[in-house]
């Protein structure tokens, strides 16, 4: 199908409808500017919905924490490598957001006297994660929800998104189709946010659900000519469900060690007694991610690739009343009733650190109009994060960036157009419709996460990274000759022909930076570096014409300097 089937004009559009391009759309909205969201998905799909835990917000929590203490912690767990500004406006604005999504709704958990209620997630001085139950996620995600409904914000689902559309380094817009029956989609806008996840698709082992997390919002970016940074950083969970297919990388809550679940491997030893024999499982994230890969790796995992997360010494009432979420899971999942048998876990692909390049003001990009949140963008966690910054961080910046691109498509004097630049979308999408090689895109897709995982998961070395690239070479080769299928089930295929355009190029991305990152620093493990190298206290910026570049990072304020108490991160027990 080459027609044009919908022509669409606002003034701001969304990318992506989860937690951050919600608080971005409703932002626009109450600031009066016209607002349109677009998502691959039915709009009442998102991740978010999953995301456990709480968000940190330092103000008025007491026992002499402020924010400033929270950037500082910020800027510690990332190693050295985050950006101080970025870190200093999600500490700062924190506590405003907090209040904010109270205001449209959200019920977080309360202690005494009407404060929230706070967790000692990812620090275990302040108690700043503020929660709603088991899950804020969901909790903030419905309250977000119910107030774009009210602000009458349009949300488009099932649509695709191939290309934005960029005429002299400034977006006018996006072109797409409907994953339905095809038709095809021209949104012109002033501004462009893009919201819609990392990476972490491009390992085999992942927490991201089929269709998400693939890097696209990292090639539309690319595409427009905007850079990256740091995309060799991303943090592995270690305990992501191994089968079955469908569901491998789902996240086994980390209650279940902390109820006393134990990791054998598959000589029924409790493996951690190597590794960190006064924590076991109760080490730093990274550690027992590290410890897990190491057993995988010298040949005593299970058969399919992981360890064994085992419960079933607890007393059967006490998995079934501290871990009920689990137990119902596993038992929807694969069968598997955790007080009699052990779970099969990996380290998963969970959360990238690295995104593209953006504004700490703003996040906006190297392209006019372009701008860039949550997991898509960089800046705040460095080489590691705080547990509960991530939520945060997307409602803090989905604010600030909604309020930037109604501010910028507001100053606008004229809209740019090119019909040469729609054109050429269109032509895009039509080739790949006609594409009839015998290449299969979901093929090449899983030749990707094998890849990745095999060189360039939790440890990393010289090798394996040329190998790696050697590989990327052969498949991009095969790219040439891929055969797009469109039946009844819809034009999926066609998603998955751009799903694999975009893995390749965010798969490159990180494959040459963590080349270029010779050290070892936070989650990027090289086993030829096992130390940090002081040089390499620098950002990697990527871009195809480019390549990788490095770029100093900000120096930190002295006020803020001097909180960065010198206690190593690893003591963090859920980094």
């Amino acid at each position: 199908m080459s027609s044009l089937g919908h022509q669409l004009a606002t003034s701001v559009l969304v990318v992506g409808a989860g937690g951050e391009g919600l608080r971005a759309a409703v932002e626009v909205a109450e600031a009066g500017v016209a607002v349109l969201a677009v998502v691959r998905y039915p709009a009442d799909d998102a991740r978010t919905a999953m995301t456990p835990g709480g968000f940190e917000r330092a103000p008025g929590t007491g026992g002499g924490d402020t924010w400033e203490r929270h950037a500082a912690d910020t800027l510690r767990t990332g190693r050295m490598l985050a950006d101080p500004r970025t870190a200093q406006v999600v500490a700062h604005d924190a506590g405003r957001e907090f209040h904010d999504v109270g205001r449209y709704g959200t019920c977080l958990g309360r202690q005494g006297h009407g404060r929230a209620a706070g967790r000692p997630f990812g620090d275990p001085t302040y108690h700043r994660a503020a929660f709603a139950g088991e899950f804020a996620g969901p909790e903030v995600r419905r309250a977000l929800r119910e107030r774009a409904r009210r602000l009458g914000i349009p949300v488009l689902s099932s649509v695709y998104v191939t290309r934005l559309l960029v005429e002299d380094g400034t977006v006018f817009g996006a072109y797409g189709f409907d994953l339905v029956d095809g038709s095809r989609y021209l949104v012109h806008a002033d501004a462009v946010i893009l919201a819609t996840g990392g990476h972490t698709r491009i390992w085999r082992h992942t927490s991201s659900r089929r269709h998400e997390n693939t890097g696209d919002a990292f090639r539309l970016a690319v595409e427009a000519g905007a850079r990256l940074r740091d995309p060799e950083l991303v943090q592995f969970h270690p305990f992501g469900l191994v089968e079955p297919e469908h569901a491998a990388g789902v996240l086994v809550s980390e209650a279940a060690r902390g109820e006393g679940g134990v990791l054998l491997n598959n000589l029924g030893e409790r493996f951690m007694a190597r590794y960190d024999a006064d924590r076991m499982e109760l080490g730093s994230r990274h550690g027992v991610a590290l410890a897990s890969y190491t057993e995988i790796k010298e040949g005593r995992g299970t058969r399919a690739g992981g360890v064994w997360l085992d419960l079933s010494h607890l007393p059967r009432e006490t998995v079934l009343a501290r871990l009920p979420r689990v137990h119902q899971s596993l038992l929807d999942l694969q069968m598997l009733d955790i007080t009699h048998d052990p779970i099969e876990v990996a380290p998963t692909a969970q959360y990238s650190m690295g995104g593209v390049r953006v504004r700490p003001e703003d996040h906006g990009t190297d392209v006019n109009g372009l701008y860039v949140i949550g997991q898509a963008a960089s800046g705040l966690h460095g080489a590691n994060r705080l547990e509960e910054n991530s939520l945060i961080e997307l409602l803090v910046y989905g604010r600030i960036a909604g309020r930037a691109a109604a501010e910028y498509s507001a100053r606008l004097t004229a809209q740019h157009r090119s019909p040469a630049v729609v054109r050429a979308a269109q032509a895009d999408v039509d080739r790949l419709l006609a594409a009839d090689g015998d290449q299969n895109v979901r093929a090449l897709l899983r030749s990707v996460r094998h890849l990745m995982t095999e060189h360039a998961g939790v440890v990393r070395d010289e090798t394996g990274l040329a190998a790696g690239l050697a590989g990327l070479d052969e498949i991009e080769g095969r790219m040439r000759h891929v055969g797009v299928h469109i039946d009844i089930g819809g034009f999926q295929d066609l998603a998955y022909a751009y799903d694999l355009r975009s893995t390749v190029l965010a798969a490159r991305a990180t494959l040459e930076c963590a080349l270029e990152r010779r050290e070892t620093r936070g989650w990027h493990h090289r086993s030829d570096y096992p130390d940090a190298d002081p040089d390499l206290q620098v950002n990697l910026v990527w871009s195809p014409a480019t390549g990788v570049r490095r770029e100093p990072v900000p120096p930190i304020p002295t006020d803020i300097a001097e909180l960065m108490r010198d206690v190593s991160a690893d003591v963090r027990s859920l980094e």
